[in-house]
């Protein structure tokens, strides 16, 4: 089929469509529909991966986690991972002394009521804050974990760990709630009602999904910690290597090295845990691999209704126009011009409905985002190609039988029809 015909036939497709408006209106529904839901759910998911990527680089795509305890509940080895020895600040001195390839180690302490139950407070004047989430941390802490960059101020020094000086380094957030109209550095908060003199302040961290992020964070000298909350016995080792290839290597030499220092046998399992950045990468991709499943399974199936409703209106439209086939195939029209003629239009008919989604889709999606910042947006040119694709697939596959039968009708039989 020539450019031309091409042209000539999508020509009678468009004005098809604008002299049945209201059919046509309703011929595409489904597929708008299901496009519609295709393009917005798959622009906040891409979204939603573009801000979880960034946050995990932020958090530190180079670091990765030594913990006691097992993400998730395992109640089969319940008693045995309850009777782990804790890890301790020599554990992480060990780790720095035998790991070449650990750049930065951090022993960390933690104190809220999400892992201890414990609930914390901090005044100062007249204002206060409750359920903010404290941590006794090492000098290292704040180059281990990126989304702690301090904004203003010092964050804590190798004396303030070796005297458990009594300060502390707050949270934007937690600093605008106390310090409405006040510079809040050298000034005394009290802090589970003990004074702890403030000496920096977090830069600006929203956190992720609502989740609590620096901004609620008040962190303290690790030895200052121990001092005040003994009870507060878990504590979570944290690497960061140089070099992303180089997290294998570290996490074999502090297994080894963790190993040795807690004497654990030769035959026995690791007692305790190690966590890969990618394991929480994992996680999100799993989640997001589902919601992405469900959406297609649901635009399938709306897809496949207006899919239905196409082949219905291009049957009646076919019939309504036997007249104008016969005329055609009496003037030299072969049956792939008239198949090609019918297929046209089912694809002009459905890639219209194509775009109308994609706008539509594009719409909800940014309003989405303005009303729940939590979940941002963004449409992909794959995305838009891959509608106007699902839009003109469905024209193809549905449109095809009512066009084989109008190419394969008797010319005479065509002509005698009223």
């Amino acid at each position: 089929m020539s450019r031309v015909e091409i042209r000539e036939g999508l020509a009678a497709a468009l004005f098809s469509i604008r002299a049945r408006k209201m059919r046509a209106f309703l011929t595409i529904l489904g597929v708008v529909i299901g496009v519609t839901s295709v393009i917005a759910v798959a622009a906040i998911i891409e979204g939603l991966n573009r801000t979880v990527m960034d946050r995990f680089r932020r958090m530190g795509a180079k670091t990765f986690m030594v913990m006691r305890m097992p993400q998730g509940t395992n109640w089969e080895r319940m008693e045995e991972i309850r009777l782990r020895k804790y890890l301790t600040a020599d554990d992480a001195e060990a780790i720095r002394e035998s790991a070449p390839h650990a750049r930065h180690v951090s022993v960390i302490a933690m104190r809220d009521m999400f892992l201890s139950g414990a609930i914390n407070d901090v005044r100062y004047g007249n204002e206060q804050v409750n359920n903010l989430i404290l941590r006794g941390a090492d000098t290292s802490f704040s180059e281990t974990f990126p989304t702690f960059g301090v904004g203003q101020g010092r964050f804590l020094s190798r004396a303030d760990i070796e005297h458990a000086r009594y300060v502390v380094t707050l949270g934007l957030g937690l600093v605008e709630t106390l310090f409405p109209n006040l510079d809040p550095l050298g000034r005394t908060v009290r802090l589970n009602g003990l004074p702890f003199e403030v000496v920096g302040v977090f830069e600006r961290d929203r956190g992720l999904f609502g989740m609590p992020s620096a901004d609620q964070v008040g962190v303290i000298p690790f030895t200052t910690f121990e001092k005040l909350y003994p009870e507060n016995r878990e504590r979570v080792i944290a690497v960061t290597v140089g070099e992303t290839k180089d997290l294998t290597a570290a996490e074999d030499e502090v297994v080894t090295t963790l190993r040795r220092q807690r004497r654990v046998a030769h035959s026995a399992a690791n007692d305790f845990e190690v966590f890969l950045p990618d394991s929480a990468m994992k996680m999100w991709n799993d989640i997001s691999g589902m919601m992405a499943l469900l959406t297609g399974i649901i635009s399938s199936i709306t897809l496949l209704v207006g899919g239905i409703g196409v082949m219905n209106i291009m049957l009646i439209s076919v019939t309504e126009r036997t007249a104008e086939i016969g005329i055609r195939k009496a003037a030299g029209a072969r049956r792939s011009d008239i198949r090609a003629q019918f297929l046209i239009e089912a694809v002009a008919l459905t890639s219209v409905g194509g775009v109308v989604g994609i706008l539509l889709g594009a719409a909800i999606s940014s309003t989405v985002s303005a009303f729940i910042p939590d979940l941002p947006s963004y449409v992909s040119p794959f995305w838009v190609a891959m509608g106007l694709a699902i839009a003109a697939g469905v024209g193809i596959f549905f449109g095809y039988y009512p066009a084989n039968r109008a190419a394969g009708l008797d010319p005479i039989a065509c002509l005698r029809h009223e």
